[in-house]
């Protein structure tokens, strides 16, 4: 049987980061992993492609290669052909040195959406709103690259991707409804954050696809 292909593309919550740590949740707890596991009977291969640090449009002045707009395209030509992509950035995107708005974010992910239907125009797009950062990310001790306003732009961006989603007419999922960061570090899945927001993505896309069918 040949196995269709799901890109999952996001940040440091794709590639399985454990809070508090620089270490990396091993595949049966990432849930990226997880859904590989679960989408595999029906004939789908699970690609992970998750970078910490990674913005949708943003420079990182320290760290070379987080901007997903100048990767993105590579990543699609080295995976084609690619049935689906799973697409969850915008985390990054709230720190206090790019001073976005959620609209600057959304804009970044619209970018990033016109560059997938231009090098991978058949792809069904499951757009991601991610986590909330917690209300401590910016104190002594945590994250203090976000401020405030940081915490606040992350709860504002569920909307603003929903309004995209619909735009496009693709799929989108809110992952806060499911998943929360892990109060270690505010930002990052813990174990069980992960999944949850595998179930969630796993039943979201069964339904898509059960839809695209009928």
């Amino acid at each position: 049987m040949k196995l269709k292909q799901i890109l999952c593309f996001g940040d440091s919550n794709t590639y399985g980061l454990i809070p508090g740590t620089k270490a990396r949740y091993d595949w049966n707890i990432r849930w990226s992993g997880i859904l590989g596991e679960r989408m595999r009977p029906y004939g789908y291969r699970v690609v992970e492609e998750g970078l910490c640090g990674r913005t949708t449009v943003f420079d990182d002045l320290y760290r070379d290669g987080r901007n997903a707009s100048k990767m993105l395209q590579a990543i699609l030509e080295t995976h084609d052909p690619i049935d689906r992509i799973i697409l969850m950035l915008g985390t990054n995107d709230c720190k206090s040195a790019y001073n976005a708005t959620p609209e600057d974010i959304g804009a970044g992910i619209e970018l990033l959406l016109e560059q997938i239907e231009i090098f991978a125009p058949e792809a069904s797009v499951l757009l991601l709103s991610p986590i909330y950062l917690g209300e401590r990310v910016w104190q002594a001790g945590y994250d203090e690259e976000f401020d405030k306003k940081s915490v606040e732009v992350s709860k504002r961006l569920g909307d603003v991707y929903e309004q995209i989603a619909a735009h496009h007419g693709i799929s989108f999922l809110r992952a806060a409804d499911y998943a929360h960061c892990s109060g270690i570090d505010e930002e990052h899945l813990d174990a069980e954050g992960h999944s949850r927001l595998a179930e969630a993505v796993y039943n979201k896309i069964l339904r898509d696809i059960i839809s695209e069918a009928a």
